[in-house]
């Protein structure tokens, strides 16, 4: 019997040219972001999803715990970052201002303000301990939005709440322009959020 063809994880496209987002992210820094480190994260998921799948078909044993481990460490590493792309886009051509729509509504509603919103979002993106990321959440039990700090790609992360925008503070996402300057770059990000794009994911929760 003929073993089905599985499907792997793959690397998205830039949803715009690398040179895009500069003065704020450099064409040498997103295409080393994206053409070398998301990269890693899609080829070491594909390599733990694939020792998995020879287990099971030899009766191999495996140390479960840490290549389960692994494997989570890289799938988080893909999916966020394949979130963070889209929700970016080039100042003055859909990056940067304030949300309009339903999402300020909603982030007037949680936090009174667009201003205080970015303050607590730019603390939680400055304070991550370590590698990590800052994201915009929504939980469907609560009807609330929260901000999630994310150690890793998957440590602290709220089971089940659907993520709306997303910030990689790893230093692989700013070394070339802002060196360890982490504070540099969350100050930056603002210039070319997305905010049509996190609009649609709330509308499509």
């Amino acid at each position: 019997m003929a073993t089905p063809s599985l499907r792997k994880y793959e690397l998205p496209p830039l949803p715009y040219a690398p040179d895009a987002l500069e003065p704020y992210i450099s064409r040498e820094q997103l295409t080393l972001h994206h053409d070398k480190h998301h990269q890693g994260y899609v080829t070491g998921a594909n390599a733990d999803l694939e020792k998995l799948e020879k287990a099971r078909q030899e009766g191999a044993e495996v140390d479960m715990k840490a290549l389960l481990k692994e494997l989570s460490f890289n799938v988080g590493g893909q999916v966020l970052h394949t979130l963070f792309w889209p929700n970016m886009a080039p100042a003055g051509s859909g990056g940067g201002g304030k949300p309009g729509g339903a999402l300020a509504d909603r982030i007037d509603r949680e936090w009174g303000s667009f201003d205080r919103f970015k303050a607590e979002f730019t603390k939680a993106a400055a304070s991550t301990e370590g590698s990590g990321w800052a994201a915009l959440s929504h939980c469907s039990l609560t009807d609330r939005l929260m901000i999630m700090q994310i150690e890793k790609h998957n440590n602290n992360v709220y089971p089940m709440f659907g993520i709306l925008m997303v910030l990689d503070v790893w230093e692989h996402a700013y070394y070339v322009d802002y060196k360890n300057n982490r504070g540099q770059f969350i100050d930056a990000f603002w210039n070319v959020v997305n905010w049509d794009t996190v609009n649609k994911r709330l509308e499509n929760l």
